[in-house]
Protein backbone atom coordinates (compact mmCIF):
# COMPACT_ATOMS: atom_id res chain seq x y z
CA UNK A 1 0.00 0.00 0.00
CA UNK A 2 1.33 3.50 -0.80
CA UNK A 3 -0.19 5.29 2.47
CA UNK A 4 1.56 5.17 5.44
CA UNK A 5 0.07 4.08 8.70
CA UNK A 6 3.15 4.30 10.83
CA UNK A 7 4.58 6.59 13.64
CA UNK A 8 5.11 9.71 11.27
CA UNK A 9 7.77 12.35 13.55
CA UNK A 10 10.00 9.06 13.91
CA UNK A 11 10.52 8.66 10.14
CA UNK A 12 11.26 12.13 9.53
CA UNK A 13 14.09 11.76 13.15
CA UNK A 14 15.50 8.95 11.03
CA UNK A 15 15.54 10.75 7.75
CA UNK A 16 16.81 13.88 9.43
CA UNK A 17 14.47 16.32 8.07
CA UNK A 18 11.16 17.69 8.10
CA UNK A 19 8.18 16.24 5.33
CA UNK A 20 5.98 18.64 5.20
CA UNK A 21 3.75 16.71 3.00
CA UNK A 22 3.90 13.91 5.82
CA UNK A 23 3.31 15.67 9.04
CA UNK A 24 2.80 19.06 10.09
CA UNK A 25 5.32 17.69 12.88
CA UNK A 26 8.51 18.79 13.39
CA UNK A 27 11.84 17.41 14.28
CA UNK A 28 13.27 20.65 15.69
CA UNK A 29 12.94 19.17 19.38
CA UNK A 30 14.65 15.52 18.93
CA UNK A 31 16.57 16.25 15.73
CA UNK A 32 18.58 12.75 16.33
CA UNK A 33 17.27 9.47 14.91
CA UNK A 34 14.87 7.74 17.38
CA UNK A 35 16.37 4.85 19.48
CA UNK A 36 18.63 5.05 22.34
CA UNK A 37 21.35 5.55 20.50
CA UNK A 38 20.11 7.86 18.18
CA UNK A 39 22.62 10.67 18.67
CA UNK A 40 25.64 8.16 18.25
CA UNK A 41 23.62 6.89 14.94
CA UNK A 42 23.78 10.89 13.61
CA UNK A 43 27.54 11.16 13.88
CA UNK A 44 28.15 7.52 12.33
CA UNK A 45 29.26 8.16 8.50
CA UNK A 46 27.05 7.16 5.71
CA UNK A 47 27.31 4.65 2.98
CA UNK A 48 27.14 6.26 -0.63
CA UNK A 49 24.06 3.30 -0.79
CA UNK A 50 22.60 4.39 2.69
CA UNK A 51 22.60 8.25 1.70
CA UNK A 52 21.08 7.33 -1.91
CA UNK A 53 18.24 5.20 -0.20
CA UNK A 54 17.46 7.89 2.21
CA UNK A 55 17.08 11.13 -0.65
CA UNK A 56 15.01 8.01 -2.22
CA UNK A 57 13.05 7.33 1.07
CA UNK A 58 12.48 11.16 1.73
CA UNK A 59 10.57 11.21 -1.39
CA UNK A 60 8.37 8.29 -0.87
CA UNK A 61 7.36 9.22 2.22
CA UNK A 62 7.24 12.93 1.72
CA UNK A 63 4.68 12.30 -0.99
CA UNK A 64 3.24 8.86 0.27
CA UNK A 65 3.94 6.82 -2.57
CA UNK A 66 4.45 2.98 -2.76
CA UNK A 67 8.28 1.88 -4.31
CA UNK A 68 6.38 1.21 -7.71
CA UNK A 69 4.88 4.56 -7.99
CA UNK A 70 8.01 5.88 -7.43
CA UNK A 71 9.68 3.91 -9.88
CA UNK A 72 7.19 4.66 -12.56
CA UNK A 73 7.77 8.60 -12.34
CA UNK A 74 11.53 7.73 -12.38
CA UNK A 75 10.76 5.92 -15.40
CA UNK A 76 8.73 8.43 -17.10
CA UNK A 77 11.27 11.08 -15.89
CA UNK A 78 14.12 9.69 -17.87
CA UNK A 79 11.84 9.60 -21.20
CA UNK A 80 11.84 13.60 -20.67
CA UNK A 81 14.38 16.29 -22.66
CA UNK A 82 15.34 18.17 -19.20
CA UNK A 83 17.61 16.39 -16.86
CA UNK A 84 16.01 13.59 -15.16
CA UNK A 85 16.38 14.87 -11.78
CA UNK A 86 14.51 17.54 -12.00
CA UNK A 87 11.84 16.00 -13.98
CA UNK A 88 10.88 13.66 -11.23
CA UNK A 89 10.37 16.01 -8.80
CA UNK A 90 8.22 18.24 -10.95
CA UNK A 91 6.36 15.19 -11.86
CA UNK A 92 5.95 14.80 -8.25
CA UNK A 93 4.77 18.37 -7.42
CA UNK A 94 2.35 18.20 -10.35
CA UNK A 95 0.58 14.94 -8.91
CA UNK A 96 -3.41 15.59 -7.69
CA UNK A 97 -3.16 15.08 -4.12
CA UNK A 98 -0.07 17.72 -3.88
CA UNK A 99 -1.62 19.98 -5.65
CA UNK A 100 -4.97 19.37 -3.15
CA UNK A 101 -2.20 20.03 -0.78
CA UNK A 102 -0.10 22.85 -1.87
CA UNK A 103 -3.19 24.63 -2.20
CA UNK A 104 -3.99 24.96 1.23
CA UNK A 105 -7.12 22.74 1.07
CA UNK A 106 -5.65 19.84 3.50
CA UNK A 107 -2.46 19.85 6.13
CA UNK A 108 -0.65 16.95 5.03
CA UNK A 109 -0.68 15.43 1.48
CA UNK A 110 -1.95 11.95 3.30
CA UNK A 111 -5.14 14.59 4.08
CA UNK A 112 -5.53 15.55 0.70
CA UNK A 113 -5.46 12.14 -0.41
CA UNK A 114 -8.76 11.40 1.50
CA UNK A 115 -9.94 14.71 0.00
CA UNK A 116 -9.73 13.10 -3.24
CA UNK A 117 -10.63 9.94 -2.74
CA UNK A 118 -13.99 10.63 -0.60
CA UNK A 119 -15.05 13.01 -4.18
CA UNK A 120 -14.72 16.06 -2.30
CA UNK A 121 -12.17 17.78 -5.42
CA UNK A 122 -13.29 19.56 -8.74
CA UNK A 123 -10.77 19.33 -11.42
CA UNK A 124 -11.75 21.51 -14.19
CA UNK A 125 -15.73 21.83 -12.77
CA UNK A 126 -15.46 17.80 -12.71
CA UNK A 127 -15.24 15.36 -9.87
CA UNK A 128 -11.83 13.90 -9.83
CA UNK A 129 -11.01 11.26 -7.72
CA UNK A 130 -7.69 9.37 -8.70
CA UNK A 131 -5.09 11.17 -6.23
CA UNK A 132 -2.53 10.41 -8.52
CA UNK A 133 -3.48 12.28 -11.29
CA UNK A 134 -1.03 14.41 -13.37
CA UNK A 135 -2.11 18.01 -13.69
CA UNK A 136 -1.16 20.46 -16.40
CA UNK A 137 -0.46 24.45 -16.71
CA UNK A 138 -4.25 25.66 -17.29
CA UNK A 139 -5.61 23.02 -15.20
CA UNK A 140 -7.83 24.55 -12.12
CA UNK A 141 -8.65 22.64 -9.09
CA UNK A 142 -11.51 23.72 -6.03
CA UNK A 143 -13.88 21.73 -3.50
CA UNK A 144 -17.44 21.30 -3.76
CA UNK A 145 -18.77 24.33 -1.96
CA UNK A 146 -20.01 21.92 1.03
CA UNK A 147 -16.36 20.39 1.19
CA UNK A 148 -15.51 24.01 2.17
CA UNK A 149 -17.52 23.82 5.29
CA UNK A 150 -15.71 20.78 6.28
CA UNK A 151 -13.64 21.95 10.21
CA UNK A 152 -10.10 20.52 8.32
CA UNK A 153 -10.50 22.54 4.87
CA UNK A 154 -11.86 25.81 6.98
CA UNK A 155 -8.63 25.60 9.75
CA UNK A 156 -6.13 24.63 7.20
CA UNK A 157 -7.03 27.54 5.26
CA UNK A 158 -6.62 29.56 8.08
CA UNK A 159 -3.40 28.26 9.09
CA UNK A 160 -1.73 26.78 5.81
CA UNK A 161 1.67 24.40 6.50
CA UNK A 162 2.87 25.81 3.77
CA UNK A 163 2.84 29.56 1.89
CA UNK A 164 1.49 28.42 -1.88
CA UNK A 165 4.26 28.03 -4.34
CA UNK A 166 4.49 30.38 -7.07
CA UNK A 167 3.17 28.37 -9.93
CA UNK A 168 -0.18 27.80 -8.65
CA UNK A 169 -2.26 30.90 -8.99
CA UNK A 170 -5.20 31.72 -6.23
CA UNK A 171 -8.45 33.16 -6.17
CA UNK A 172 -9.34 33.94 -3.03
CA UNK A 173 -13.05 34.63 -3.09
CA UNK A 174 -13.44 31.38 -5.43
CA UNK A 175 -11.06 29.66 -3.35
CA UNK A 176 -9.65 27.85 -6.56
CA UNK A 177 -6.30 27.30 -7.67
CA UNK A 178 -4.83 27.34 -10.96
CA UNK A 179 -1.09 25.93 -12.42
CA UNK A 180 -0.01 28.92 -13.97
CA UNK A 181 3.11 26.99 -14.96
CA UNK A 182 4.85 24.09 -14.34
CA UNK A 183 6.86 23.38 -10.71
CA UNK A 184 10.76 23.71 -11.18
CA UNK A 185 12.94 21.57 -9.27
CA UNK A 186 13.32 23.98 -6.68
CA UNK A 187 9.62 24.49 -5.72
CA UNK A 188 10.03 21.29 -3.60
CA UNK A 189 9.56 22.17 0.42
CA UNK A 190 12.16 20.46 1.78
CA UNK A 191 16.11 19.64 1.14
CA UNK A 192 16.46 16.62 -1.41
CA UNK A 193 19.97 15.48 -3.12
CA UNK A 194 17.57 14.30 -6.02
CA UNK A 195 21.40 13.30 -7.77
CA UNK A 196 21.37 11.12 -5.44
CA UNK A 197 18.08 9.32 -6.10
CA UNK A 198 18.40 9.11 -9.74
CA UNK A 199 21.86 6.83 -8.89
CA UNK A 200 20.00 5.30 -6.68
CA UNK A 201 17.91 4.01 -9.79
CA UNK A 202 20.69 3.92 -11.83
CA UNK A 203 20.90 -0.29 -11.98
CA UNK A 204 17.33 -0.50 -10.74
CA UNK A 205 15.39 -0.19 -13.76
Amino acid sequence: MSRFTGPRLKVMRALGVDLPGLSRKTIEARPTPPGQHGAKAARRKKSDFGIKLMEKQKLRFNYGLSERQLRRLMMDARRGKAPTGETLLSLLEQRLDNVVFRAGYAPTIAAARQLVNHRHVLLNGKLASIPSMRLKVGDEIALKTTSLNMPIVIETLKDMPLIRPEWLGWDEQAKKAKITHLPAAEDTPFPVDVQQVVEYYANRL
